[in-house]
């Protein structure tokens, strides 16, 4: 999630993880992704759609604390702040999101997109409820989704470029790591560390809401499918 003002200053939510970066993973898939792509269509012609006045459509669209709106809590999950913004955060969509569809059905996993988004939005409002910085991105969304593919596929091998070498590493070390630093930068920016505008607490609100949200269905079909045994 940025955070965006006109000198560019501007909460996001972004999937930016420097010089770690997953390119694939291992995970099968039964079915056509047709929500995760749809995601990306829509992410990628809302931010074509921006362009077109883009200060005043992040002013008027993006989620601002001190002005807190409903609509904005929901119209600032399309919003990108830049390409390297809207890549990273469509990028991890399609590399995380298709098994995660697989795995809990459509209607679900559209409920875990949107409730993982108004999630994570909501924890960065908690931090700073006064700020008048617009906060926009989709990463919110996509770290619930990120929460739910490290419930799903734990041991899953991720392939991840560190430093330019290629290398396989499990689903719960990549994510755990990439958690890890949302958590360690989000608590030095309550503590007076230097500033950023990346939401961090974003990211680690949404994560924990797909976390959990993942958790509660699982739990679910193991009781179901308990019970038809017994039966």
């Amino acid at each position: 999630m940025y955070l965006f003002c006109s000198t560019q200053k501007y909460h996001m939510l972004k999937s930016n993880k420097g010089q770690f970066f997953p390119y694939s993973d291992t995970a099968p898939r039964r079915k056509f992704p047709i929500l995760t792509i749809s995601l990306i269509i829509l992410n990628v012609f809302i931010f074509i759609w921006s362009l077109s006045d883009f200060e005043n459509i992040i002013l008027t669209y993006g989620f601002i604390p001190a002005k807190f709106s409903l609509f904005s809590l929901f119209t600032s999950m399309f919003l990108h702040g830049g390409l390297d913004h809207l890549f990273g955060n469509m990028w991890y969509l399609w590399i995380f999101g298709d098994n995660v569809e697989d795995k809990l059905g459509k209607a679900k996993f559209l409920l875990l997109y949107f409730l993982s988004g108004l999630s994570a939005i909501f924890f960065q409002y908690l931090t700073d409820p006064t700020s008048t910085i617009p906060s926009i991105g989709a990463s919110g969304a996509i770290s619930g989704i990120l929460g739910a593919y490290l419930l799903l596929f734990p041991r899953e091998k991720i392939l991840t470029s560190i430093q330019y070498t290629f290398i396989r590493i499990p689903a719960y070390i990549v994510i755990g790591f990439w958690f890890l630093i949302q958590f360690i930068f989000g608590t030095a920016s309550l503590l007076g560390g230097t500033g950023s505008n990346i939401a961090f607490w974003a990211h680690v609100g949404g994560f924990l809401f797909g976390l959990a949200f993942t958790k509660l269905i699982v739990k679910k079909r193991r009781k179901r499918l308990k019970f038809e045994f017994w039966v």
